[in-house]
C-alpha cells in the first residue's frame, strides 16, 4: 500500500496490484458443464517453460465470444471505475475468544482468575454445546469479498486501487469490473474551511478599509502654547 495526491493536495491511500500474466485456458457451457463460466490461468514465464500459478473461473453471460490462448489484460479496465476485489484474508493463526470474536474481558481484581476465557458454553438445556457457539480456533484463511473499490490509475501492468483489499503481499486476487463510474469524491470539510478562511480574510480587509476611511481627531494644541513672557502653561 501507499498513497497518491490529487490535483487539489488530497491524499489517497491506494493499494498497488501487478496485473500477471493471464489467458483462458478452458470455456464452459451449459450443454457440458451445466454451466457459463471461462477458465483463466495466471502463469510466470520461467526460460521456455510456463509455471502455472493459479486458476480461476468467471461467470459470463456469453463464454462463445471468448477463445482458449486468449491473453487477459489491464485494456478492460478504466480510471475511476468500480471494481469488485476477491482474495483471501491473512492466517492468523489459532486464537482465542477475545481475538476472534471481540469477547469482553473479565474483571481482573477481587480474586477473579476468569480474564481472557470464554466462560460458560452450554446450559442445562439442551446438556450439550449449541452448534455455532463462537469459540477459539483457527483464525483467518476466509474468502473475503471487498465491493465497490476505485482504480485510482493504470499503466501497463500496474493497478492502482483506492483502500485495501484482503490477503497479505504477493498473494493472488481476483477483480471483477463493473462497468461503472465511481462518482467524484466531495471533501465537504475542506471546502466549508475553505470558505471560512475566505470569509474571515473579507473581514479583515473590510476593517482595513474602514480605518482608512476613517478621519483622525484634531488635537488642540492651543493649550500648549507659550505665553508672552515665555513660559508655558502647565
Amino acid at each position: 500500500m501507499t498513497r497518491i495526491f490529487d490535483e487539489d493536495g488530497r491524499s489517497f491511500a491506494v493499494t498497488l496490484v501487478k496485473a500477471l500474466p493471464c489467458k483462458i485456458s478452458q470455456l464452459k457451457n451449459t450443454v457440458s458443464d451445466g454451466y457459463k463460466s471461462v477458465q483463466v490461468t495466471v502463469y510466470k514465464k520461467e526460460g521456455d517453460k510456463e509455471k502455472i500459478l493459479k486458476k480461476a473461473e468467471f461467470r459470463v453471460d456469453n463464454p462463445g465470444k471468448y477463445k482458449v490462448g486468449d491473453e487477459i489484460n489491464l485494456k478492460q479496465f478504466k480510471k475511476d471505475e468500480l471494481v469488485t476485489v476477491v482474495g483471501t484474508s491473512k492466517g492468523k493463526g489459532f486464537a482465542g475468544t477475545v481475538k476472534r470474536h471481540k469477547f469482553a474481558r473479565g474483571p481482573e481484581t477481587h480474586g477473579s482468575n476468569n480474564v481472557r476465557e470464554p466462560g460458560s458454553i452450554g446450559g442445562g438445556y439442551p446438556e450439550r454445546v449449541v452448534k455455532g457457539r463462537r469459540m477459539p480456533g483457527h483464525l483467518g484463511v476466509d474468502t473475503v469479498t471487498v465491493k465497490n473499490l476505485k482504480i485510482a490509475d493504470l499503466d501497463k501492468d500496474i493497478l492502482l486501487i483506492c483502500g485495501s483489499i484482503p490477503g497479505p503481499n504477493k498473494s493472488v486476487v481476483r477483480i471483477f469490473g463493473k462497468g461503472e463510474k465511481a462518482e467524484e469524491i466531495v471533501d465537504s470539510a475542506a471546502i466549508e474551511e475553505q470558505m471560512a478562511m475566505q470569509k474571515m480574510l473579507e473581514d479583515d480587509k473590510e476593517k482595513k478599509e474602514e480605518k482608512v476611511s476613517e478621519k483622525p481627531e484634531e488635537i488642540d494644541n492651543s493649550a500648549f502654547a507659550p505665553k508672552e513672557g515665555g513660559e508655558e502653561e502647565k
